[in-house]
């Protein structure tokens, strides 16, 4: 009989402490933490002191009495706060609408045929992609140059090949002005759907256009029951940035038109009433420019929420 030599039972081993290490959040706090700051400066704080603005009389520059929402309800109640808002109101939507057809629809256009060529796409990219990288003040300069009903080269090339009933003011008429304005605007901005189309073109598994190919689809058959609707992440995302972009709209109509809305209030948006009511020279600048600020923020993001809500409900996921 053989014996097993008696073993000593083993201490458990106590656990090793670690070192006090920061969190991630404290690591990467250099990279955030400017990022954070500069969004608090120049949006948080900015609307914070929209809101408090609002929220009082205003005797100039000089804070009177808490009237709570009075202001709110002048601003929709009273002349002529509530004419010239939706007035502003009307015509921004008309340039939201205009805009989402024409940009987005051209992008998407281009978008499908690059995507479809073996050479020059990177260079057809580039070309339409151009104009979005100008600053906004300079295309609207530029235009308003072209546009010129006495020296520019628009009216004279329309001239020059017999098309003289063409040739007109295209920012001085009330029945033009905006439409032209919404033309210089998609033209400028083509390039940005464009490029988060084709993002989501060259996503699309290749296998998924071959089937249907094989089961007798033609191209526009592909297009329609295959690519757009594996397109609707991007067209969200650029549906959204379109109508937060339009009702933000300022500089180029400001360039283009002026503060006032030139031709009779015609080009006249929330941007450019947000302008002259904010920096006009009455007692209620601070007050009512506070009040329609806050009023444009609310509508924006509530109504972009509201949106991205209903839209992320069927939207496509595939591996």
């Amino acid at each position: 009989m053989v014996t097993k030599p008696a073993t000593t039972p083993r201490r458990p081993r106590t656990p090793r402490r670690k070192a006090n290490r920061p969190s991630s959040f404290v690591r990467l706090a250099p990279f955030w933490l400017p990022a954070f700051a500069l969004y608090t400066l120049f949006i948080v704080w900015p609307l914070a002191n929209a809101i408090l603005y609002s929220l009082f009389d205003w005797d100039g520059l000089r804070r009177g009495a808490f009237v709570g929402l009075d202001n709110f309800v002048r601003l929709f109640r009273d002349a002529p706060w509530n004419v010239d808002l939706w007035d502003a109101f009307r015509h921004n939507v008309w340039f939201f609408v205009l805009t989402m057809i024409l940009q987005n629809s051209v992008a998407l256009g281009f978008a499908v045929i690059i995507s479809k060529l073996k050479v020059g796409g990177r260079f057809f990219q580039n070309l339409f992609f151009m104009p979005h990288l100008l600053a906004t003040v300079l295309v609207g300069f530029l235009w308003s140059l072209i546009l010129n009903p006495l020296f520019g080269p628009l009216n004279k090339a329309l001239k020059l090949i017999g098309l003289d009933a063409l040739a007109q003011p295209w920012l001085g008429q009330p029945e033009t002005a905006l439409p032209t304005i919404v033309v210089v605007n998609a033209w400028a901005w083509l390039g940005f759907p464009m490029m988060l189309f084709l993002a989501n073109l060259g996503s699309i598994p290749a296998s998924y256009l071959e089937a249907a190919r094989l089961d007798g689809a033609n191209a526009w058959q592909v297009f329609s029951r295959i690519e757009l609707p594996l397109l609707r992440p991007s067209l969200i995302i650029v549906s959204v940035m379109t109508f937060i972009g339009n009702f933000n709209a300022f500089e180029l109509i400001f360039v283009m038109a002026g503060s006032d809305g030139s031709p009779a209030g015609s080009t006249d948006v929330l941007g450019t009433y947000f302008y002259r009511t904010a920096f006009g020279t009455g007692p209620d600048a601070i007050q009512m420019g506070s009040t329609l600020a806050v009023v444009t923020f609310g509508f924006i993001a509530g109504l972009s929420a509201l949106f991205l809500r209903i839209a992320r409900r069927g939207t496509v996921i595939y591996d």
